[in-house]
């Protein structure tokens, strides 16, 4: 099983990005879908949630300039990432968890000027 994440690259300070990683079916319906980071020299640390059944929160440093969302249709998860800072730069990953744990690739975002 593979996550498909998508959607980084680099952007000037204040700017936004829309990370996207979609799962498959059998796994996105049942699963609580996830944004993690890393970065570079640090630990792997969760960036936000959302559970089938609605809740979701965010890690403290992103709240009110990231949006975790969920099209179900196309069993994917998205992460607006607004008012970009330099210490958001980090390789970003989606997951699943579910019956099992699922990871995707990793997507690099960069902020810089």
């Amino acid at each position: 099983v593979q996550l498909q994440a998508s959607g980084g690259g680099l952007v000037q300070p204040g700017g936004s990005l829309r990370l996207s990683c979609v799962a498959p079916e059998s796994i996105f319906s049942l699963s609580t879908m996830s944004w993690y980071r890393q970065r570079p020299g640090a630990q792997r640390e969760l960036v936000a949630f959302s559970t089938v059944g609605g809740t979701i929160d965010y890690l403290t440093s992103v709240k009110g300039r990231f949006t975790i969302s969920r099209d179900n249709p196309k069993n994917t998860v998205y992460l607006q990432m607004d008012s970009l800072k330099p210490e958001d730069t980090a390789v970003y990953y989606c997951n699943s968890r579910g019956r099992s744990t699922y990871w995707g690739q990793g997507t690099l975002v960069t902020v810089s000027s």
